[in-house]
């Protein structure tokens, strides 16, 4: 590996699942204002994600949609029927 091209400002954070609200403690570079109390009476940054390994098809074997940015609502506005 190169040297000099990697982070060393690694930090424990917590990643959230905000689709089934799972969480997990690891270590990350990623910047985050918001913090979260952990369990072991620490508190820690968090950072939000949509899809993890705890929702994602692909590790869960059962086919879910996830639908954040209310893409069906503004799909169902844009091409009603205007009666």
């Amino acid at each position: 590996m190169k040297k000099g091209i990697h982070p060393t400002t690694y930090r424990t954070v917590v990643f959230k699942d905000m689709s089934n609200e799972t969480s997990f403690l690891t270590r990350s570079t990623a910047a985050s204002k918001e913090t979260i109390l952990w369990e072991d009476g620490n508190e820690y940054p968090l950072i939000k994600v949509e899809i993890s390994n705890t929702s994602h098809p692909f590790y869960t074997g059962k086919s879910m949609f996830v639908d954040t940015a209310g893409r069906i609502e503004k799909f169902k506005n844009r091409y009603a029927k205007k009666a």
